[in-house]
């Protein structure tokens, strides 16, 4: 392998557009191949020698170590699958997967061809989210007994409308496509759910995906849960996921502490560079792609599995799939038997 990580970008749209542009900020990194986009909107990017062509392409290029998975949702585990069967490591958008099977054949991919396989899941890396985590995992700010994270946004009808995808379930409903990240980050701060129940509607939208969703968790811990996420509430609000403990409160927002009830101990600092994409998808800067190429790129040079690797990724795919299922049964559903 040369000294630079060669990088190939699978779906040049407004998510793959982003993954170029951070990856600008990586150092020993080269974008070397890309499908869909155009080589016009390549160069703008930084990368006007990447080569365009096929995703398949693409995976069978001697000069791509690794790639971005920037497609449609229900084309991310296969792809992937086939970046791993050829040696190449992975960064795939969320969700990494539509089925807790598939992210369990993620899970074996990682391991039988030895290599890194990342779910985007940038939140993990805001200052005070890790800050949070510290603490919670530390003991001082007590003990976990409620958890509520909402997101309440809006799409209109052309978003859904520019990508067919967008309309479909599962890939395009509010939980699996808006409220991902929120519920990645839920689970990572809460510990395991063990057990959910649901309901979900299209209330703003003429399509077959959700646009809401509601749903009550338990975890492990014995804490329980709120979770809730449309892209039909105008005017769309920030994203937001408060914990409840023994000691006191934390709501954290987009990018900032929005409320701190710990009087004895000092708020954890933000970097205030999260943005909300609340009403436009494409507003959400580049810090947390940044961020997460930082992760990977030293997982692949350090021989290590990246922060949010695809075992971690199935964990969210778990609770994400037992939520539908929950909706669409009627029933409580056990995270542990997902479909």
């Amino acid at each position: 392998m040369t000294t630079d990580l060669r990088i190939g970008i699978l779906g040049l749209g407004s998510i793959g557009t982003t993954h170029a542009r951070a990856l600008r900020n990586i150092p020993g990194v080269r974008v070397t191949a890309f499908s869909g986009g155009s080589t016009t909107t390549m160069a703008e990017c930084g990368w006007p020698e990447a080569t365009q062509t096929t995703p398949d392409g693409i995976l069978s290029r001697g000069d791509v170590d690794a790639v971005a998975v920037c497609t449609p949702s229900e084309t991310h585990a296969a792809l992937t699958l086939g970046a791993a069967a050829a040696g190449k490591h992975a960064v795939v958008e969320k969700p990494i997967a539509l089925s807790t099977a598939d992210a369990d054949r993620l899970v074996r991919a990682q391991d039988e061809n030895g290599v890194v396989i990342a779910m985007v899941a940038q939140r993990r890396f805001e200052p005070e989210v890790v800050a949070v985590k510290r603490m919670l995992a530390e003991g001082v700010l007590g003990e976990l007994r409620l958890a509520t994270t909402h997101v309440h946004w809006l799409r209109d009808d052309a978003y859904y409308a520019a990508s067919p995808w967008r309309s479909r379930m599962p890939a395009g409903g509010s939980l699996m496509n808006q409220g991902v990240h929120n519920i990645d980050l839920l689970q990572w701060l809460c510990g395991t759910v063990t057990d959910v129940t649901a309901q979900y509607g299209t209330l703003g939208h003429d399509m077959s995906a959700e646009d809401t969703t509601v749903a009550t968790v338990r975890f492990e811990s014995g804490a329980l849960g709120v979770i809730s996420t449309s892209t039909a509430t105008p005017p769309g609000s920030p994203a937001t996921l408060s914990l409840h403990t023994s000691r006191g409160v934390v709501e954290i927002g987009q990018g900032e502490i929005t409320r701190w009830e710990f009087p004895e101990l000092p708020r954890p600092e933000a970097a205030g560079t999260a943005a909300s994409g609340a009403a436009d998808p494409a507003a959400i800067g580049l810090h947390g792609h940044i961020a997460t190429w930082e992760d990977v790129v030293a997982a692949v040079r350090e021989g290590r599995r990246s922060a949010v690797d695809a075992v971690e990724a199935a964990r969210t795919m778990r609770l994400l799939c037992a939520v539908y299922a929950a909706a669409e049964s009627g029933r409580r559903v056990s995270t542990e038997h997902a479909p």
